[in-house]
């Protein structure tokens, strides 16, 4: 099993060549729970399934131009990264993001993920 180093330089590693599916398909466990506040009057999004579907719907209207993440910050079974993204959507046009991520980690698999917006 990874330990929680193995595991978050694994998803930097996969997020900054654009594997975001990927990510969630190796390494988030099936009852991960993800708050985003891009879906502040919706409910936390619950289930693997989810996730990885909202994923798809946003990189299908999302041009990714660049993408960057911090080294990641570990307490106990927590880590967080900075992540900055560039990028276009087709309904919001250029966006320029950075972001503060922190995961939980349980049994070897992130089962939870939370993102603050600048």
């Amino acid at each position: 099993m990874p330990d929680i180093k193995q595991i978050a330089e694994r998803l930097i590693k996969l997020c900054s060549e654009q594997k975001f599916v990927e990510a969630y398909r190796e390494l988030f466990g099936e009852e991960v729970e993800s708050i985003d506040p891009l879906y502040p009057i919706m409910p936390p999004a619950r289930g693997l399934i989810t996730l990885i579907e909202r994923e798809k719907q946003f990189l299908a209207k999302a041009q990714i131009h660049s993408i960057t993440m911090s080294e990641p910050l570990i307490t106990g079974n927590h880590f967080a990264v900075k992540l900055s993204m560039d990028f276009t959507h087709e309904e919001r046009g250029r966006i320029n993001m950075e972001e503060l991520c922190v995961y939980h980690v349980k049994g070897g698999k992130i089962m939870s993920q939370q993102f603050f917006i600048n």
